[in-house]
């Protein structure tokens, strides 16, 4: 069956992709592809019996990444609301991914809201992700967390050694910028598109990147060039723009403007963070991201064809 773009692909078709399939699904989307972040330990959601994730499929997301996951305490992980990852998606149809951090050995991480230890990037928790049926792992570290690049690249390395093209794995640095400049800013002390490269030789199917417009001094032509960069070094790797720094948690119209830019930048997949009430950015600015983005014929299809 040939692979349909991510953007008007219906559930019955998504439930059967592999990794690969979902690689070049969004590939085909032509850079209008949304992702909902849920934030799992901050409550069961907005709206009760229903979760964030849910939610924003129902907003028009095509992805959702899954932040917080605890794995060594299931019962920590609130905005799940009970259910495994695997009931999750078999409620959603749509792909469904878990983001797991790389924070810097020896650094004194705050746990007073979260497990951080919970959702690092173990050899067990990731093999506990993929058991589960997560569509794709993203590799980063939330903000405190003491993440550094080198951190990424070698458990990027670790994860493609063991898992090859049956994971479809992002990998980059977007946030957790205090320590250690996030890619694209233009005061990092390193080369970014030599990080870039070593993320890719490493395996990473994705680079992460942050957004124009929400993440200080970084522009547009910034994250275009690194975009560009990580197109051209190795033909079929895809690139995310992020959304977040708070600003995911402004109002429709800035998200609106936001948009035009990340578009501009050449990214497969426009991400928007959950630092909104509840768990996840208000779905009012999911749902403005994603006409923006791609209009509201296929925002309204995504919205309605669940269960398709």
């Amino acid at each position: 069956m040939a692979v349909k773009r991510l953007i008007s692909a219906p559930g019955s078709i998504i439930e059967d992709m592999s990794a690969a399939d979902l690689k070049r699904s969004i590939a085909l989307s032509e850079g209008r592809v949304v992702m909902g972040q849920h934030l799992l330990f901050d409550g069961k959601g907005l709206v009760r019996g229903v979760t964030n994730t849910e939610l924003l499929f129902a907003f028009g997301a095509d992805m959702v990444m899954l932040n917080t996951f605890n794995f060594d305490d299931p019962s920590a992980n609130l905005g799940l609301q009970g259910l495994t990852v695997r009931e999750l998606k078999k409620l959603c149809r749509r792909p469904t991914g878990v983001y797991l951090g790389c924070p810097h050995e020896g650094v004194d991480v705050d746990d007073e809201l979260y497990s951080v230890g919970g959702m690092t990037a173990t050899r067990d928790h990731v093999a506990q992700a993929v058991e589960m049926g997560a569509d794709f792992l993203v590799l980063g570290g939330n903000p405190g967390a003491g993440t550094r690049l080198e951190d990424v690249i070698r458990t990027t390395r670790e994860v493609k050694d063991t898992y090859g093209d049956d994971v479809l794995l992002f990998a980059g640095k977007w946030e957790d910028g205090a320590d250690e400049r996030v890619l694209g800013d233009p005061l990092a002390d390193y080369d970014p598109k030599q990080v870039i490269g070593r993320l890719i030789d490493a395996g990473a199917d994705v680079i992460d990147l942050p957004c124009p417009g929400s993440r200080a001094g970084v522009t547009t032509e910034d994250v275009r060039d690194l975009v560009t960069f990580a197109h051209t070094y190795k033909p079929g790797t895809l690139a995310m723009c992020f959304l977040n720094s708070s600003v995911e948690g402004a109002d429709p119209d800035t998200v609106r403007l936001i948009a035009l830019q990340m578009k501009e930048t050449g990214a497969d997949i426009h991400a928007i963070g959950d630092g909104g009430f509840a768990g996840c950015s208000s779905p009012e600015n999911v749902h403005q991201l994603s006409v923006s983005l791609k209009g509201r014929p296929y925002t309204y299809w995504r919205m309605a064809s669940t269960n398709r």
